[in-house]
């Protein structure tokens, strides 16, 4: 669980309870909701795609169902993907109103988010564990491609588009019509810890930031400004985004005028006759607001018979012939256990997961590999460790033992770089499970697009001992763009950065609260603990913004980490609106002696809840 303390809280004038309907039972989640157009492939039985001819009432229980048996379901095996065909749903007398809980991605089928229009709300509420409610632990749900025109009569404090969440619940290509909250400001403490909003717009009210303590978005549409915020918000390529404000005291923005590289998700969407097909967005230089903003997204639509569909019964070596002919893939809602790896080896291939479909690797093999070829777009898994140690759950680039190319990526491409995005690598938690690294990027002119690696600090198989994993993210590739990248508690550094003319926008941290002595947790025999971002010795080139490393150790002992950050003192690395803080003073010890290599002061127990900042290194 999130145990950080956030610094603000809006208050709610009254209070409401969750509407009602929720009520269905747990094995009545529905699995039978699905049209198909002659052609259409089947998607299996967790994929719901409703249609505007339904009747509401069959379609709100449907849903209902689905949340009741998510909303509460962690670390649960059930996967959801809920698909909206174009049309309208809901009215302004009878609008169409439900949560979104674990496991739930929730998706238009319009070639533009305007093609599916909700007139009601897609919300994610505060969980409330023994009478504490927050948003800490609200992972691993999505909302995507439609439009959602706030209708809420009757919620009283409710009465907002809610989607108050955490880590790994993207929220992309979407518009909101109506006032949105990040946070739930009904219940309290209300704390929340997220998160990510990419090629979005958002109009008619304000967007309540709130008590999240950090929050990313991207190439998005503010058209009614921003409040409120905690340690780190950061604002990358938006219109009506606040200016950059980064100091102790203030809303702690930092906004990058423009996104140098970028290219949005593959999504699925069914054309005039009602065919299937996966569009993909074009690569964009320099670019501001969503990609739609001026009219529909350029890019290039492909036929869903050029995907090969996959469930979690289907043989690895299945999946691998498909992949080795040239097909791309979809990876259908449920959890995979793989004996083998996934190997993608052809250019441009797309790997696209519904509804959160989940690898796991059995035999201390990575779980997906690619080749070292360019355009390969991975979006929408979690990958979690299996329980024989894997060298790393996701290898991108390298030769086919996993070792990296000399000079790496030869046959990567500026033009078409690969894609990692809305992918999250867990260790324990769900299961136990071992790697050595989460996550290596061998591949130049990569994109990594909402990533969180998460050695996770409680669920299952939770321990010094048990969960083990040394580190989150190694980049080893030259001109990698990563934004939005959240990695925590491994056991070294979280992340290890080689490459050249690297970027990371947005980086958000902390470090493992279980180190059980000082003695165990040293980087060297004179260097307390490891930084969370390591820039390589050799690196020439880089440039950060808006990054943080939190702190809270809570095994009974001071526990001390002599930099958050470490690089080269060269002009070409390049640092902007850095920060640390200790989050519970009341249930841990220790903290993080210096901001970067040395410099800018400490964060511990003594000064808890307080950021510490370095606005430009060097």
């Amino acid at each position: 669980m999130k145990w950080s303390r956030a610094a603000a809280v809006v208050a709610c004038l009254a209070l409401w309870a969750v509407p009602a309907g929720a009520s269905a039972a747990a094995s009545n989640a529905p699995s039978d909701a699905q049209t198909l157009h002659v052609g259409n492939p089947s998607l299996g039985p967790n994929v719901l795609i409703f249609s505007p001819s339904m009747p509401q009432a069959s379609i709100q229980a449907k849903l209902n169902a689905i949340a009741a048996q998510q909303v509460s379901n962690q670390f649960g095996p059930q996967r959801y993907a809920i698909l909206f065909e174009p049309g309208t749903y809901g009215s302004a007398t009878d609008p169409l109103n439900f949560q979104v809980g674990y496991y739930t991605s929730v998706a238009g089928l319009g070639a533009t988010p305007q093609d599916v229009v909700i007139n009601g709300s897609i919300d994610s509420y505060n969980q409330c564990i023994a009478g504490s409610c927050t948003a800490l632990d609200n992972f691993w749900r999505s909302m995507s491609n439609l439009t959602i025109n706030v209708t809420k009569p009757g919620a009283g404090c409710y009465s907002n588009e809610f989607w108050a969440v955490s880590q790994a619940s993207p929220m992309r290509r979407v518009v909101i019509n109506g006032s949105t909250t990040l946070m739930d400001y009904c219940s309290g403490p209300s704390f929340a810890s997220g998160g990510f909003i990419a090629d979005s717009q958002f109009n008619g009210g304000v967007v309540i930031n709130g008590s999240q303590q950090q929050w990313l978005v991207r190439n998005s549409s503010l058209n009614n400004g921003w409040t409120n915020g905690v340690w780190n918000q950061v604002f990358l390529g938006d219109t009506g985004a606040p200016a950059t404000d980064f100091a102790p005291g203030t809303n702690q923005y930092t906004n990058v005028a423009s996104t140098p590289v970028s290219q949005e998700e593959p999504f699925l969407y069914t054309d005039s006759s009602g065919a299937m097909r996966v569009f993909v967005p074009s690569l964009l230089h320099n670019s501001v607001g969503p990609s739609f903003a001026s009219g529909p997204t350029a890019g290039t639509s492909l036929p869903i018979s050029q995907f090969f569909v996959a469930d979690p019964t289907t043989p690895v070596p299945t999946i691998n012939a498909a992949l080795s002919r040239g097909l791309n893939l979809i990876l259908t809602p449920g959890v995979y256990d793989l004996p083998q790896t996934i190997v993608v080896s052809h250019p441009d291939t797309i790997v696209l997961g519904l509804g959160f479909a989940t690898l796991i690797p059995q035999n201390g093999n990575v779980a997906l590999r690619t080749a070292d070829v360019p355009g390969i777009k991975l979006s929408g898994l979690i990958i979690d460790a299996g329980p024989q140690n894997s060298p790393s759950l996701l290898q991108l680039g390298g030769r086919a033992d996993g070792s990296p190319l000399p000079g790496l990526g030869g046959s990567s491409d500026p033009n078409d770089p690969t894609l990692v995005q809305d992918v999250f690598l867990r260790v324990g938690g769900a299961e136990p499970g071992r790697t050595t690294t989460a996550m290596i990027v061998d591949d130049n002119n990569t994109i990594l697009d909402d990533i969180w690696a998460w050695r996770a600090d409680h669920g299952y198989g939770v321990g010094w001992t048990q969960n083990t994993a040394d580190t989150g993210l190694i980049v080893n590739g030259n001109d990698v763009h990563a934004y939005g990248l959240a990695v925590e508690h491994f056991q070294k550094n979280e992340v290890i950065w080689n490459g050249q003319n690297g970027e990371d926008v947005f980086f958000q941290n902390e470090m493992p609260y279980d180190p059980p002595s000082q003695a165990a947790w040293m980087a060297s025999p004179t260097q307390l603990g490891y930084p969370a971002f390591l820039v390589g010795s050799g690196v020439k080139t880089f440039q950060g913004y808006g990054m943080g490393s939190y702190s809270f150790f809570d095994q009974g002992v001071p526990i001390y980490a002599s930099n958050a950050f470490e690089a080269p003192d060269t002009p070409g690395v390049q640092f902007h609106d850095l920060l640390t803080i200790f989050l519970d003073a009341v249930h841990g010890q220790g903290g993080i002696l210096n901001v970067i290599n040395g410099t800018g002061g400490s964060s511990t127990a003594t000064n808890a809840d307080t950021p510490v900042d370095v606005t430009t290194y060097p």
